[in-house]
């Protein structure tokens, strides 16, 4: 088994960090740095490089909280980043050293929360053996409605129906960067009113993030009659168009506003992509379901994937030593 090193990400690793994402066999732009540090002082940041002599290998976007360290909790996903062509036997050694690193550094568990299977450009579930070698624990799982674009699409009648009342409405769609009307108007008050939450991101948030990923954060309003009635912000990575983001206003169900637009996005903004990610339909922890929520995503043809979230003990490295034969 080859020998590795590992250490805490530095300021001085910015370029290194990014270079790798950009080349990385799993990885999108939330794993670059500038998206990672726009919440930097919500985080105590522990994430980690490693190395197969000088050539860096792997990384872990990360948080630490006591004694615990997190896939960083504030990504939609993460777990390891691994180089393009890394092997299994490697991601074994790889995981077992990092895991043996916290251990002497008094960290005891870690939480992972993967990327879906959608996301890597190639296959990348080599992870997943790791952590069951570690006897890693499966604590929570979520489901995401995606719907599969490199195959012809079927709307539910009730869909076609709506989205032909939005045509009806003269319904219009616009690309743009107006997030604090859409904020304020929209999104916050429906967040308050349905679920007592609000988004993961301010209004400048995102604006500082879309100035920074323009080609990777993208939001679409809906207009009728020239004022605002619904929208979505869009991440977009290179095989998966996700709405991170959706929201429309009272007259939604009246106008057909959201089904008018994710009718636009599917079948001519993002048609080009493999797939689109509805996102969760969720709650407590992916232990119940929104079930009209989730009937909406389902009758734009979506179907399930889940995305999965282990723990494991960092004393579990012994367990990866002599795997190979």
């Amino acid at each position: 088994m080859k020998n590795y090193t590992v250490r805490r990400y530095e300021a001085n690793d910015f370029a290194l960090w990014n270079a790798f994402v950009s080349s990385a066999k799993n990885a999108t732009f939330l794993f670059h740095r500038n998206f990672m540090e726009y919440h930097q002082d919500r985080f105590s940041d522990y994430s980690l490089l490693v190395f197969e002599a000088e050539k860096l290998v792997a990384i872990l976007p990360a948080n630490k909280v006591n004694n615990v360290l997190y896939s960083h909790q504030g990504l939609t996903y993460g777990g390891f980043v691994f180089d393009a062509k890394i092997k299994l036997g490697k991601v074994i050694a790889i995981v077992k050293t990092v895991l043996q690193f916290l251990y002497d550094n008094q960290m005891t568990t870690v939480q992972l929360k993967l990327l879906p299977s959608i996301y890597p450009t190639t296959f990348s579930e080599e992870i997943e053996y790791a952590l069951f070698l570690a006897k890693a624990q499966l604590i929570r799982r979520d489901c995401l409605s995606v719907v599969d674009m490199t195959k012809p699409l079927s709307f539910s009648t009730s869909r076609k129906q709506e989205i032909q009342r939005g045509i009806k409405k003269g319904l219009t769609i616009k690309e743009e960067t107006n997030f604090e009307q859409f904020w304020e108007a929209i999104l916050l008050p429906n967040l308050a009113k349905k679920h007592n939450a609000k988004p993961v991101h301010t209004a400048n948030e995102i604006i500082k993030l879309q100035l920074l990923f323009p080609n990777n954060i993208r939001h679409f309003n809906v207009y009728h009659e020239n004022k605002m009635v619904a929208g979505t912000t869009v991440f977009v990575s290179e095989k998966v168009a996700h709405s991170q983001y959706i929201s429309g206003n009272d007259q939604k169900n009246e106008l057909g506003s959201l089904d008018f637009l994710h009718h636009n996005l599917l079948t001519e903004v993002f048609q080009d992509k493999a797939y689109f990610d509805f996102g969760t339909s969720h709650e407590d922890n992916g232990q119940k379901i929104n079930e009209g929520l989730l009937y909406w995503k389902e009758s734009f043809d979506a179907k399930t994937t889940v995305q999965d979230f282990y723990e494991v003990a960092t004393v579990n490295y012994s367990l990866l030593e002599n795997v190979m034969l």
